[in-house]
C-alpha cells in the first residue's frame, strides 16, 4: 500500500530529526577546556552539514507525497498533507538552529582565539619591561647614562591600555557564558598578578633612577666647583712660583 509506505518514510524522517534535535540541540554542552570546544564546533559543523544532506530525502518524500495526492481520493490527502507540512517545518527548523549554533560556537572560539592572541601581546610586552628593568638595575655612570635609562624605560612605560581593555571584554564574554570560565579566570590572574607587580617594580625603579640623576647632578656640581677651585689655586701658585716668591710670603692657604 502505498499510504503506508509514505508514513513510513515521513516516519523516519521524522525519527531522524527528534535524534539530531536531542543530540545537538537539547543536550547540556560544557566547555571547560579548548579541546572541549574546539570539538563541539566540528561536531556541529558535521551535524549541519549532515542535515543539509537530507534535503535530498525531504525533496524525494515531498515529490512522492503530492504525486500520491495528485492521483489519490480526496480522503487520504488531508492526513499525509498535514504530517507533509510538519515535517517540511521541522527539517527547516532543525537546518536553521543548527546553523544557529553551530555559527554561535564558531564565533566564540573566535573570541578565545582572540584572548590567547591579546594575552600573547602583552606577556610579550611584559617579558621586555622585565629585561629593561633588570637592565637598568645598577646602572654605571653620571647623570646623563642614567637620564638615558629612565627615558628608555619611561618609553616602554607608554604603553597603551587598549589590548589590556579587549583582554577584560574578551574574557568577560566567554566567562558569562560559563565558557572556559576556570581556565579563563585562572590565565587572567596570573596575567593581572604579573602586570601589577611589574608596574609597581617600574614606578620603584623610575623614582630610584631619578634620584641617582639628582645624587649624580649634585655630585657633577661639586666635581666642577672643585675642580674651577683648584684651577684657581693652580693659576696662583703658578704665579708665585713664576715669580719666585718664598712660601712663607703667601696666604696660608696657597702654602
Amino acid at each position: 500500500d502505498k499510504t503506508v509506505s509514505l508514513r513510513k518514510d515521513l516516519s523516519e524522517m521524522h525519527e531522524w530529526i527528534t535524534q539530531a534535535e536531542e543530540e545537538y540541540l537539547e543536550r547540556d554542552f560544557e566547555y571547560k577546556t579548548p579541546d572541549e570546544l574546539q570539538k563541539a564546533v566540528e561536531e556541529l559543523k558535521r551535524a549541519k552539514e549532515e542535515a543539509l544532506q537530507k534535503e535530498v530525502k525531504v525533496k524525494l518524500i515531498t515529490d512522492s507525497v503530492n504525486n500520491f495526492i495528485a492521483k489519490a481520493p480526496p480522503a487520504a490527502h488531508e492526513a499525509l498533507k498535514k504530517e507533509l507540512d510538519v515535517l517540511i517545518t521541522s527539517y527547516q527548523q532543525l537546518c536553521s538552529r543548527l546553523n544557529g549554533k553551530w555559527k554561535t560556537l564558531e564565533e566564540v572560539w573566535a573570541c578565545w582565539r582572540e584572548l590567547l592572541s591579546y594575552l600573547d601581546a602583552e606577556n610579550k610586552w611584559l617579558n621586555e619591561i622585565e629585561l629593561k628593568l633588570k637592565a637598568t638595575e645598577n646602572v654605571q655612570g653620571g647623570a646623563e647614562e642614567i637620564s638615558e635609562s629612565l627615558d628608555s624605560l619611561e618609553r616602554l612605560m607608554r604603553h597603551p591600555e587598549d589590548n589590556r581593555n579587549q583582554i577584560r571584554e574578551l574574557a568577560q564574554t566567554l566567562t558569562d557564558g560559563g565558557i572556559l570560565d576556570e581556565l579563563i579566570n585562572e590565565k587572567l590572574e596570573k596575567f593581572n598578578t604579573r602586570w601589577e607587580e611589574l608596574q609597581q617594580e617600574a614606578v620603584r625603579r623610575q623614582k630610584s633612577l631619578e634620584q641617582s640623576i639628582q645624587s649624580a647632578q649634585e655630585t657633577d656640581k661639586a666635581l666642577r666647583l672643585i675642580q674651577e677651585s683648584l684651577a684657581v689655586i693652580d693659576k696662583q701658585l703658578s704665579a708665585y712660583t713664576a715669580d719666585r716668591v718664598d712660601a712663607a710670603q703667601v696666604p696660608q692657604e696657597a702654602q
